[in-house]
């Protein structure tokens, strides 16, 4: 039954993330700013966590240094507001497929941060080693094939898409080359972004280790953060215009369902079933995405884009491979120390109770 209970919290969880992709393209669509976008995303966060964390954190909170603020104020700005305003740019000038298939990379970049950060190891003349580094080496390949191999074009299952009666604007294209390339690019430099936030989160934990509080103050800093920035890009009135319409609806969306009901399910799998599990669902993001855009969107997908796709995926196994294998390595050695270890003692034991009785 747990069992069951995991693979459907994790299959929520891509399924969430792939309506983001496609609504946050869709926003971008009909014409919303994509920093303005952030700005709201983050203040509706920062709206639906506050209320929650000061009720049941507030009381607890652990002191906040000045040093320590300093060093989360920096760490949302790299990893949450430049990361979400270089994926808005980046899914204008590409696809919600596009991005989805980019969220594979995010494994193997925290990997390799890691590693630049002596946080990670890598055997290469061990097996799970070569796998990790063949996994990098795919999905470096999966990038490179994505941004500059198109190869012939197909559409996907519908040749009308069930949004165009209703936002007629919007019309299935691809991109010219060089606007594609570019956002291909900015869709991993993003990802660089969101994996430093990756790896510098645990320890930011060590230092702060209320996770809610410590959530909604990085939501509240990058809202802050955000408007400077949208505010310093554009000044047009209309661009801060929401109304009833799809805008506000993805605001909502990405500020209450992603960061709210996403950050809950994703603390409960990793607890019962461990980071890797929900490492090894990343790819259902992308078949989930490509599905709903075939039919909200009817969106041309290259050949490029596929075989790019399955390098990236491959990639995310061999690395997510290597990594399970070198944990279990590293617990059947602790484990043979640990029978060791007992043993020796048992001796010593029954040494000392000789010569007692000697």
């Amino acid at each position: 039954m747990e069992e069951k209970k995991a693979l459907l919290a994790v299959l929520a969880i891509q399924l969430v993330y792939a309506v983001y992709f496609l609504l946050t393209k869709l926003a971008f669509d009909v014409g919303m700013n994509t920093f303005v976008f952030v700005f709201y995303r983050q203040a509706a966060a920062t709206l639906f966590l506050l209320p929650i964390a000061v009720s049941l954190q507030w009381k607890t909170a652990p002191p906040l240094p000045l040093s320590l603020f300093i060093k989360i104020f920096m760490l949302s700005l790299i990893g949450i507001t430049m990361s979400l305003d270089i994926v808005g740019v980046g899914l204008k000038y590409t696809s919600a497929s596009l991005g989805a298939a980019t969220s594979n990379t995010l494994p193997v970049i925290t990997f390799f941060l890691a590693l630049l950060l002596g946080m990670e190891k890598v055997k290469i003349r061990s097996r799970h080693g070569v796998m990790k580094i063949c996994g990098v080496t795919l999905c470096i390949g999966g990038v490179v094939t994505i941004a500059f191999y198109r190869g012939p074009f197909f559409k996907l299952l519908l040749h009308h898409h069930l949004i165009h009666n209703h936002l007629q604007q919007i019309q299935p294209h691809l991109p010219p080359a060089n606007t594609w390339i570019k956002g291909v690019f900015l869709m991993l430099l993003a990802n660089i972004c969101w994996a430093f936030w990756l790896v510098l989160q645990g320890r930011m934990l060590k230092n702060y280790p209320s996770k809610l509080l410590l959530t909604t103050l990085q939501c509240l800093l990058s809202s802050i953060q955000s408007f400077i920035v949208a505010i310093t890009v554009t000044r047009d009135p209309k661009d801060w215009q929401l109304g009833w319409n799809i805008r506000l609806v993805s605001v909502a969306y990405c500020g209450i369902v992603v960061t709210g009901f996403t950050f809950y399910l994703q603390t409960w799998v990793v607890e019962k079933k461990g980071p890797v599990y929900l490492s090894m669902t990343t790819p259902w993001i992308m078949v989930f995405t490509i599905i709903l855009s075939a039919f909200v969107f009817g969106e041309i997908i290259a050949l490029g884009s596929v075989i790019g796709a399955i390098l990236l995926v491959g990639g995310l196994y061999f690395v997510l491979w290597g990594k399970a294998k070198e944990e279990e390595m590293e617990k059947g050695e602790c484990q043979q120390i640990v029978d060791v270890e007992k043993a020796c003692g048992v001796s010593m034991g029954q040494t000392t109770a000789t010569t007692t009785i000697k």
